[in-house]
């Protein structure tokens, strides 16, 4: 369809067909076509979700009434396990609506449902479509959690971080996780060190997630891991789940990752040119990084921008620059290239936006653009 962009433009009639063929298998006579032409009818002007939720109405007006039948039929869509670094949105991001049909569903069937989500979670994703059960059954399903944890397949074990995930991106969170988070810790006990990178990126978003609401319980956590279970795996975890609080300049975050010195650092001669830009143009931020101490320091430097809001008053938003091994007495010379681009999560809005460059949390330095109307 004409000026549709990203994965929602894959969700229409040419879907219902793939999904459609693969249930003729074990029902010979659904009505693919019929299903095609409803769903192309539908989607225009709808979003991706909104979309997925067509998909998954139109399987079950199709289907069997018995769920766990219309299961055994949904099971022809599946298709073989995603191994290592083989993502689902290249391969298998047409099963979509199967994982949203159990969501949708399946709330009556809990076991039968979460069995049929650690089949597609294999060969695609149940991290949404597994959030209500852990809300409306959740002895059940936490148990089937824990299992899930020691599982031998990545995908599966995935699930058991990603699925309880308390603030997961595009799911509503599960407040009662917010609120207490050990029965969440207590399935990554099982992943810490997990040899799965899809897995370990997977504990350390669930880590950085319990980090904003309970940073002490975080930073003890990940102690913990570190001195318990002092192998490559588990301090890649620890260091990309404590991100946040390492942009938010925490001091006891930064020392667990091995940062020492920002206050014997200095940041001298920066710039940001152009001076004055307009959407979608790029900034260079030029500076120097000196260690002013006898000893030598490993430092994390970022920068933060300070965005204007509608009403004037600037938000910051800390991006990731560098670490550095900084030798007595050694100055780095730096440069960063930012371009302010239009995103879907950030409005930009004409006026002074503030640069600072800050080392370990600290910031040292400061500059800026103007972005024009």
């Amino acid at each position: 369809m004409s000026g549709e962009y990203g994965l929602k433009k894959h969700f229409t009639g040419e879907t219902a067909f793939i999904l459609g063929e693969g249930i003729r298998t074990a029902l010979p006579g659904f009505d693919t076509a019929g299903y095609a032409v409803e769903v192309d009818r539908r989607v225009p002007d709808l979003e991706l979700k909104d979309r997925v939720l067509v998909l998954c109405e139109g399987l079950r007006s199709r289907l069997p009434d018995s769920y766990p039948k219309a299961l055994d039929i949904l099971r022809g869509t599946l298709v073989e396990e995603l191994s290592e670094g083989r993502g689902m949105f290249k391969t298998s991001w047409f099963l979509m609506p199967v994982a949203r049909y159990v969501e949708e569903y399946g709330l009556d069937h809990p076991e039968e449902s979460l069995d049929f989500l650690e089949e597609v979670t294999r060969c695609h994703t149940a991290e949404y479509a597994v959030r209500p059960f852990v809300t409306h059954h959740r002895e059940i399903t936490m148990a089937r959690f824990a299992r899930w944890a020691v599982d031998p397949g990545h995908n599966v074990r995935r699930l058991a971080s990603e699925g309880i995930r308390p603030r997961l991106p595009w799911a509503g969170t599960l407040p009662f996780f917010v609120e207490d988070p050990s029965p969440v810790l207590e399935i990554l006990e099982h992943l810490r060190a997990d040899p799965s990178n899809y897995v370990r990126t997977s504990v350390a978003n669930n880590l950085n997630d319990i980090s904003k609401d309970h940073p002490d319980l975080a930073l003890a956590t990940a102690r913990r891991w570190l001195r318990e279970s002092p192998v490559p795996e588990t301090r890649w975890i620890v260091k990309h789940a404590l991100r946040t609080l390492v942009k938010k300049g925490d001091q006891e975050a930064l020392a667990l990752l091995g940062n020492t010195g920002g206050e014997h650092v200095g940041v001298h001669d920066l710039t940001v040119r152009p001076a004055a830009i307009r959407l979608g143009d790029t900034v260079t931020l030029r500076f120097a990084v000196e260690n002013t101490d006898t000893r030598p320091h490993r430092v994390t430097v970022d920068y933060v921008v300070h965005h204007v809001r509608e009403n004037r008053r600037p938000i910051p938003k800390v991006f990731k620059l560098t670490e550095l091994e900084l030798a007595p007495g050694e100055t780095r010379h730096l440069e960063k290239a930012h371009t302010i681009r239009p995103i879907s999560t950030r409005r930009y809005h004409p006026g002074e936006h503030p640069v600072e460059i800050q080392v370990n949390g600290l910031p040292l330095a400061r500059d800026g653009f103007e972005l024009l109307p």
